[in-house]
């Protein structure tokens, strides 16, 4: 055998090896830098249940002591039909407790009273996060210390429970019974984080299962009191070291734990329902069984957990209908949009410091027309993701063009099935309040309809088809 010939041979060999290696590689990377444009075809018969209201869910942080951040704003909130508003900061901003000059305990609850009801008169109810230290407690004046007495924050807890879940609780002259009845008690906020106390979930100094225990030591011993919730941790994202810990903890002390809560930021949307199936990896040990079954809620998300100027733009309103779209069917029991309003600084706020509308205001708002059941759809792509729901003689999608890089412009093809034979009407509204008609669309029998929308880079577009 010459020399070329063996040298032909052995490329020969290497082709045959390493070719379908490379094609593979080739089409994996084509797949990925070759986004799939969304075709959406909806069939109006193929119906998955009610639609969720898991997004109805609002948090406002402490952006202001002594200031009901909520007042000005409850016809704003009331726009977005909330089911339950957040609020952190009870008892270190809302001067709930002090000391007599015989160093009781004197409660006070005056300053909450009013913000609580600005929650019930936006139609939601409140969601309490039980923080932090209050100087009359703490044991050196700090909010985010331990107390000087961990039966004085087992009293806090259960005042605060008998007080916004009591069964003789009146509220605002008029709030009672239902209203004060499957309220929320989460213990602390974010304790993982150093800004808020850099609490543990190993044992020691500031272990937040004492915090945990003493919390639900006192929510036990409150009496005639409507059914309540209790829960955390409440950290910064999900942990399994604190869910663990917490689990174990709580079943060895035969404790009270009613939902399992996290935050989570992100400006990847497929990150929140991931999160939940990381959840439910965890909770399928033996071990923890009996906790599978409990609420999971989200009691902050939003695009950055630091203040980021993009979330106040399109690009946040994108974002945000995207990653409702991502947990929509997953099973969350709430998820809270972080947050209603600014403080005097801009910061998280849908609503700026003066009550303002922002973008994600608005896209939130969008989603109030879906209503009645969700429809499955198919044919969505890589950037454009939708929802769709359907009513008696009505269709509503909210479409979404979620692109960081905002490169992304689509003429989507939407074509609906199944419909039933009339004259229709069709909406295009886009965030910006502009809305293009089209009316006397006949329909025939088992007929269908066919329309595109123009969607550029980060849009927000509802469709809204209605049987004349």
């Amino acid at each position: 055998m010459n020399f070329k010939f063996a040298i032909f041979i052995a490329f020969t060999i290497l082709i045959v090896i390493f070719f379908p290696i490379f094609l593979l590689l080739y089409t994996q990377y084509l797949s990925v830098a070759a986004p799939i444009k969304a075709s959406l075809v909806i069939d109006v018969k193929k119906i998955s249940g009610p639609i969720p209201g898991r997004w109805k869910a609002l948090a406002q942080g402490g952006e202001e002591k002594d200031k009901r951040m909520l007042a000005d704003v409850v016809p704003q909130i009331s726009a977005l039909y909330p089911r339950y508003i957040r609020i952190d900061h009870i008892y270190d901003y809302y001067d709930v407790v002090r000391r007599d000059s015989f160093d009781k305990l004197q409660f006070n609850w005056q300053k909450l009273d009013d913000t609580v009801c600005d929650i019930f008169h936006t139609g939601a109810k409140p969601f309490f996060s039980l923080g932090y230290m209050p100087s009359a407690l703490s044991e050196d004046g700090s909010a985010v210390s331990e107390p000087k007495s961990w039966e004085e924050w087992s009293i806090l807890v259960q005042k605060t429970v008998e007080r916004y879940s009591g069964t003789d609780t009146r509220l605002c002259g008029q709030i009672a019974d239902f209203w004060l009845t499957d309220i929320y008690y989460e213990v602390w906020n974010e304790p993982d984080l150093e800004t808020f106390g850099s609490w543990r979930h190993s044992y020691g100094k500031k272990d937040y299962k004492t915090l945990y225990f003493y919390s639900a030591l006192g929510a036990q011993k409150a009496t005639r009191v409507n059914r309540f919730f209790l829960g955390g941790p409440a950290t910064t994202s999900l942990y399994r070291n604190w869910i663990t810990s917490l689990l174990d903890y709580v079943e060895s002390s035969k404790l009270r734990l009613d939902f399992i809560s996290w935050h989570h930021y992100s400006q990847a949307t497929d990150d929140f329902d991931s999160q939940i199936h990381q959840l439910n990896t965890w909770l399928s040990a033996p071990e923890y069984e009996k906790y599978r079954s409990l609420p999971k809620i989200i009691s902050e998300w939003g695009y950055d957990s630091d203040p980021n100027p993009i979330a106040e733009t399109e690009v946040g309103a994108a974002h945000s209908i995207a990653s409702i779209r991502n947990f929509f069917r997953e099973n969350i029991e709430l998820a809270f949009f972080f947050e209603i309003k600014d403080g005097p600084v801009p910061r998280w706020g849908i609503l700026s410091y003066d009550g303002k509308e922002k973008p994600r205001y608005r896209a939130l708002r969008f989603l109030n027309q879906l209503q009645g059941n969700e429809i499955f759809v198919e044919g969505e792509g890589t950037f454009v993701k939708t929802i769709v729901s359907a009513t008696e003689g009505k269709v509503n999608a909210v479409l979404v063009n979620y692109d960081k890089k905002g490169v992304n412009t689509e003429n989507v093809p939407i074509k609906f099935i199944n419909l039933d034979p009339g004259s229709y009407a069709m909406n295009t509204i886009y965030i910006d309040g502009k809305t293009i008609s089209v009316k006397n669309i006949n329909i025939p029998q088992g007929g269908s309809l066919e329309r595109s929308v123009i969607m550029p880079p980060n849009s927000v577009v509802a469709v809204e088809l209605i049987k004349e």
